[in-house]
């Protein structure tokens, strides 16, 4: 009598299965399931084997889409996983050193001063700094911003997209800047919040961009009256994960378009978003604002995914399934975080040469201040003002040179301490012991008043 050959059991290679359940219908004796663990290597979750009841009819073979996914017990020995160019044949594409096309730099003729306000400014200087891409949603006080650029971007070939809301926004801000273009939106505290998941997106993916947040009263839908109320936000709150961006945060109108050009320049040194912060008031004030002498043209990043043949070969991706991968990229984005730290720490002194007390305050905030000044050394005290350009990082080296001085350090801000925190958290990194410490705060949509800030410094035991 003839005897037949056993057929060959399955056994799975995880490596090449994507669990699309196929051969799970194609089995007779259920001995297929779909498994429970993710695969590290591809994030899928491949099938599981019970042969106790196979029969070796290889359906499950002519069922599985995927090359070698299933394959017949007694190849194990001589398989191996290989490179899908030995599988497939080669690329139907070569994949070029990508060729080089640096911004440029071109004059402007000179010109008469403007009167606009924050918003404007802002949109001015992304004009001026080549952002020809700006996605938005609705949303006072910033709402200015976005509809200028309506206006102009159609005349300068540029695009400007409502969307349907932040989240889209956020999305298609990732889109653009991923390949290689200036891109913005103008929000305000609310919208921002809906951002953050797509902001945590583009950090980890080393994608640039700028976000204009006029901040307003809060939590929740709050009011629309100025407030500081974003800055621990922006400062330590910028989605999941090791997430940070440089954060400026203008005073005045002209201020407002030099740091929009400043943002771009910044975003696409470190490949990082950079978010620009204005209360409600900055971004309605009205103020004389001076263009520059030249504007940028901007070229294509060496890592764009533009799409033409030169950049065909970059690849744009915040996911990392590998655990080691992952820390390796967080080692790496730490590594960029100490180089803004150190090289784009920026203040502005007022008044600090021979100042016992020191007044710390930014955006409109920080004006109210140079006035209590004003009136503060009319009285014959010592009194300056240190202004935080870059609320992350910090500039504590520049703040570090006056403490040996100073007798008494005032926050005077919009919110319920968070500059404050962001000032003592850099004092604590930089082990500096700080003279004692009060504040000004108003919230809610109401600022520190210049007469507020008088009497607190006239009250202090150091005047008195």
């Amino acid at each position: 009598m003839t005897r037949v050959a056993e057929r060959p059991k399955p056994f799975v290679v995880p490596e090449y299965c994507k669990g699309c359940g196929r051969c799970i219908t194609s089995c007779t004796k259920a001995c297929i399931t779909m498994g429970t663990e993710i695969n590290p290597e591809t994030g899928l979750i491949p099938i599981v084997l019970d042969l106790s009841q196979c029969n070796g009819c290889g359906l499950c073979f002519d069922a599985c889409p995927e090359p070698y996914g299933l394959r017949p017990q007694g190849e194990e020995a001589a398989f191996e996983l290989l490179d899908p160019s030995t599988v497939l044949g080669p690329r139907p594409f070569d994949a070029p050193q990508p060729e080089p096309r640096p911004d440029t730099s071109v004059p402007l003729p000179e010109r008469e001063p403007l009167i606009v306000k924050g918003t404007y400014a802002a949109a001015v200087g992304a004009v001026l700094a080549g952002c020809r891409h700006v996605f938005g949603y609705p949303i006072t006080p910033s709402t200015e911003g976005a509809e200028l650029m309506a206006r102009v971007l159609p005349e300068l070939d540029g695009v400007f997209i409502q969307a349907v809301s932040e989240v889209a926004t956020v999305n298609m801000m990732y889109g653009a800047g991923g390949a290689g273009k200036r891109c913005m939106t103008f929000t305000s505290s609310p919208g921002f919040s809906l951002m953050l998941e797509g902001i945590s997106y583009m950090i980890g993916a080393e994608v640039p961009a700028v976000f204009v947040n006029v901040m307003r009263g809060g939590p929740g839908l709050g009011n629309i009256g100025p407030e500081q109320a974003d800055i621990k936000l922006v400062c330590r709150g910028l989605g999941h994960g090791n997430t940070h961006a440089i954060v400026l945060a203008p005073a005045t109108p002209q201020e407002m378009l030099d740091i929009a050009m400043l943002s771009f320049e910044l975003a696409f040194k470190y490949r990082n978003p950079v978010v620009v912060v204005g209360d409600g008031y900055l971004g309605q004030m009205t103020g004389k604002v001076r263009l520059p002498r030249r504007m940028v043209e901007p070229g294509i990043p060496e890592w764009a995914v533009f799409g033409d043949h030169s950049h065909r070969g970059n690849l744009i991706c915040s996911l990392n399934l590998s655990e080691l991968g992952l820390e390796q990229h967080n080692v790496h984005l730490n590594e960029k975080y100490e180089r803004m730290t150190a090289e784009e720490q920026r203040a502005d002194l007022y008044r600090c040469d021979d100042a016992e007390i020191l007044l710390v305050a930014c955006n409109t905030p920080a004006q109210l201040a140079k006035g209590a000044i004003k009136e503060l050394r009319d009285k014959g005290l010592k009194v300056g003002l240190f202004r935080p350009i870059t609320l992350w990082p910090f500039p504590i080296e520049a703040l570090r040179t006056l403490l040996d001085r100073v007798k008494r350090l005032v926050v005077v801000e919009a919110s319920s301490g968070q500059l404050e925190d962001e000032l003592r958290l850099a004092l604590s990194h930089a082990d500096v012991l700080p003279p004692p410490l009060s504040h000004v705060r108003r919230m809610g949509g109401i600022l520190p008043s210049q007469d507020e800030i008088i009497e607190h410094v006239l009250g202090l035991e150091e005047v008195r």
